[in-house]
Order: structure tokens, then sequence, then C-alpha cells
């Protein structure tokens, strides 16, 4: 579950004051899928019409939702995340449930399923095109983002964002090794640095687990694979939510 903050825009940390005017000379890392632009939403379009299309005669559509998360979990150990490791997910999945053997055609229908989300047009999310090109002018900018590379940096190129950014990272996994490993590579202050984004599995816990600060903004369709308790953050880092991304110009 992800779990929220008792208010809406809170910064968080019992030995830090909050600030009365906005942070000076930080260095701002941007999750970019349901952070810059939506991106779960389509996927669980793809994940209703593969459901209805299996129609299964016992399990209920929760049922088979849970066990595509199994699938899901299984094929990106293996796989890694991205497009591809979602088709072979759904198609792993029907295969352990259908009673039918799949067939060439009932495969290119699966996948089918999954086109649209290749195709589908960049939606940036409410206010980040200005808020971005208002920071840029006072902070480090740097996307970190997970999954497939050439996916990755294709919707970046297509969001028209790029130039906002200083650097790019694409990472196999968000955990506590991958963000120290940036840090360090990047030569980062983990007292001025953070880890924006939707995901408290993937952006905010890791990173408060490295030493950074991470900055909360929830979205209503994040992936159920990325939900997590949010940790409160130890030692002297921060951790602020808000509720819009046009906020983070109150701060920095």
């Amino acid at each position: 579950m992800v779990a929220r903050m008792p208010s809406a825009n809170r910064l968080y940390n019992p030995l830090v004051t909050v600030p009365n005017s906005r942070l000076t000379q930080q260095t701002l890392l941007f999750d970019a899928d349901d952070t810059l632009w939506e991106n779960n939403i389509y996927f669980e379009q793809a994940i209703a019409a593969f459901i209805s299309y299996l129609d299964h005669r016992v399990h209920t559509q929760e049922e088979v939702r849970e066990h595509l998360n199994v699938c899901e979990r299984a094929t990106i150990a293996r796989y890694g995340y991205g497009l591809q490791s979602f088709r072979r997910s759904l198609v792993d999945c029907f295969e352990q449930l259908s009673d039918e053997p799949i067939t060439p055609a009932k495969h290119a229908r699966i996948v089918a399923f999954t086109e649209s989300i290749a195709t589908a047009e960049i939606e940036l999310l409410p206010d980040v095109g200005p808020t971005l090109s208002d920071l840029a002018k006072r902070h480090r900018l740097v996307m970190v983002t997970k999954g497939n590379h050439d996916e990755q940096t294709d919707k970046l190129d297509r969001s028209g964002l790029r130039d906002f950014f200083s650097a790019v990272e694409v990472l196999a996994e968000k955990n506590p090794e991958a963000y120290r490993e940036i840090t360090q590579r990047h030569a980062f202050d983990p007292a001025n640095t953070w880890m924006i984004g939707n995901s408290p599995r993937s952006d905010i816990n890791p990173s408060l687990a490295a030493g950074l600060n991470a900055v909360f903004i929830p979205h209503d369709f994040t992936w159920v694979l990325e939900h997590e308790i949010v940790d409160q953050p130890t030692g002297s880092n921060r951790l602020l939510e808000l509720a819009g991304f046009a906020e983070l110009t109150n701060y920095f």
C-alpha cells in the first residue's frame, strides 16, 4: 500500500527546521513515469483488456490480476523492466491460467493489447513543463528512472523535457546501492540532493536509505508493484510530501 503522511504538504524530519524560503543550489533527481508523464494508466488499460479476453471460468478478475502480478515479478527478475517484459508476463499468465494451449492467433491477440502503450502520446502531468523550466534556473536537474533504456530515452525525447536535465540515468533497478553509485559518480552532495517521485518502493524509500532527501508526489494510479509504506527519514535527511508537482517551486 501507499501510505500518506498526515498533511498534503509537509517537510518531515524532527531534526530539521522547515524552511521559510526556497532552498538554493540543490540537486533534484526526477523519476519519469507517473511523475513527469502518465504511464501506468496505459498498462492498466491493457491489463483490463487482457483479463476480459481471458474471461476465466473459475478465477475472478481480482484473482487473475493477482496471478499476473506474480508473473510480472518473475519476469522482471529474469528480464528486467519494459514493454517486452510486460508482454512476456501477459503470455505467461495466459498459459498458466488457460485451459487451452496458446495458439499463434491468441499470442498475437495478447501482444496486440500492448501495442497502444508503445504508440501512446506522451501526456505530461499537470504543471510539469513550467515547473521544470523554473527549477532549472536555480538547481541542477537530473532524470533518474528505471526500465528499458531505449524506451525511457525515447519517451524523454518525445516529452520535450530533455533540455531541462543535465544528465539522464536509466537504471536496471532503483535500490539504495544504485542511488549510492550515481551519487558517487556524479559527485552529488547527499545533504543537498532530493529524489522526487511517486513510488515509495523505487523513489522514496531507497533514496532515503542511501542518505538522500526525497519528495513524495503521490499518483492515484501508481503501479501496484511499486506500493510500500513510506519510510520516515532518519538522521539528517528530509522527506517532503506534496499534493502536486507545481508546489515544488514553493520549496526549491
